[in-house]
């Protein structure tokens, strides 16, 4: 069955030239259990050549690369990437270095062997990760993924991660409409909402600052939190 099976890997991009290669290769080299691969970017109108970068990438490889002529937000690029997909399972990879594609082994086996439709990974059922966050960040997580149950009647651990696997035909079924990073909680919502079979496995975290890079703020937890409730009562 796996010989049969295809990932979609997408990566939003948005002026992560200093780290593109460097997480690329580790996506290339992760075990993702023997399965077909695409590797989907999309730069979000990058202004530090991220965008020229992947030109020449694509040009060396089968690598999918597409372009936002204006920046949108991390929602809208895997919006857009998800409409290219075309494997059976997609997963989301941001194009920095706080996640390791080694964790995709775990995550994959869970939807490959049928045992859920969506798998997250989890920063915080591991809690040696947690000095990797800045305090904020900690708790601004903490807090958000206590709504989403309180709101959901669920138990999730870390609505917030970028590693989300997911059965293509449940994503591609979701109309994602959140431009910026209130995907997170709009995607959690309607997965829940729609009773998919969910599970969480541990993964590693190295988190970095905002002189490092680091682009969501305090006033994208605001957001966050607006989505959670919106989402509840709205489709």
């Amino acid at each position: 069955m796996v010989r049969d099976m295809k990932l979609s890997i997408i990566m939003p991009v948005y002026n992560e030239i200093n780290t593109l290669e460097k997480i690329l290769d580790k996506v290339e080299n992760s075990n993702m259990q023997g399965l077909e691969k695409e590797i989907i970017f999309v730069d979000d109108a990058s202004t530090d050549g991220s965008g020229d970068l992947l030109r020449e990438l694509a040009e060396k490889n089968t690598y999918k690369v597409y372009f936002h002529s204006k920046n949108m937000g991390k929602g809208a690029a895997i919006r857009t990437a998800v409409e290219y997909a075309t494997g059976d399972i997609i997963i989301i990879q941001d194009a920095d270095l706080e996640y390791e594609p080694d964790d995709y082994e775990g995550l994959l086996k869970l939807i490959i062997e049928d045992k859920a439709d969506v798998v997250y990974g989890s920063r915080f059922s591991n809690l040696k990760t947690s000095q990797a966050f800045s305090f904020t960040h900690f708790w601004g997580n903490i807090f958000l993924t206590l709504a989403t149950n309180v709101l959901y009647g669920s138990y999730i651990t870390d609505m917030e991660t970028c590693y989300k696997a997911f059965k293509a035909d449940i994503l591609k079924s979701i109309d994602i409409k959140s431009n910026k990073f209130e995907f997170e909680p709009e995607i959690t919502a309607k997965i829940l909402k729609k009773k998919c079979r969910f599970q969480e496995l541990p993964i590693s975290y190295n988190g970095r600052a905002f002189h490092e890079g680091k682009k969501i703020t305090w006033k994208d937890g605001i957001g966050a939190l607006i989505a959670l409730v919106k989402y509840r009562f709205v489709d």
